[in-house]
C-alpha cells in the first residue's frame, strides 16, 4: 500500500503564492511520475502538472507560467509552486503518483488539499 500526505492549502489573495508538497510512502520500489490535479465541485478533476521520473514536466495551458512542479526523489516529494494565483484557480488539489511496487505498477492518489484565491 502506497500512502500520500499533502500539505500547504490555504487562503490566500490574488496574485499571492502559496507551495503544495506531496510526500509519498509505503512499498514503492520506485516513482514513475507525480502530479497534481484540482477539482472544483459540479466539474470534472482536471490535471494541473506532472513530472516523471527523467524530470520532464507537463503542464495545463491555464497554469504555464505560474506554476511550477518539481520533485525530490529521494524524499519521494512533489511540490507545486503557484504563484500569480487567481480566484479562478481555487479548488481542492489532489497529488497522485504512480509507482512501481510488490505488486506491479499502481495508481495512488492524495486526500486532498484546499486552496482558496479571493479576489
Amino acid at each position: 500500500q502506497v500512502q500520500l500526505v499533502e500539505s500547504g492549502g490555504g487562503l490566500v489573495q490574488a496574485g499571492e503564492s502559496l507551495r503544495l508538497s506531496c510526500t509519498a510512502s509505503g512499498r514503492i520500489f520506485s516513482i514513475i511520475a507525480m502530479g497534481w490535479h484540482r477539482q472544483v465541485p459540479g466539474k470534472q478533476r482536471e490535471l494541473v502538472a506532472t513530472v516523471n521520473s527523467g524530470g520532464s514536466t507537463n503542464y495545463a495551458d491555464s497554469v504555464k507560467g505560474r506554476f511550477t512542479i518539481s520533485r525530490d526523489n529521494v524524499k519521494k516529494t512533489v511540490y507545486l509552486q503557484m504563484n500569480s494565483l487567481k480566484p479562478e484557480d481555487t479548488a481542492v488539489y489532489y497529488c497522485n503518483t504512480r509507482v512501481s511496487g510488490p505488486l506491479g505498477i499502481g495508481d495512488y492518489w492524495g486526500q486532498g488539499t484546499q486552496v482558496t484565491v479571493s479576489s
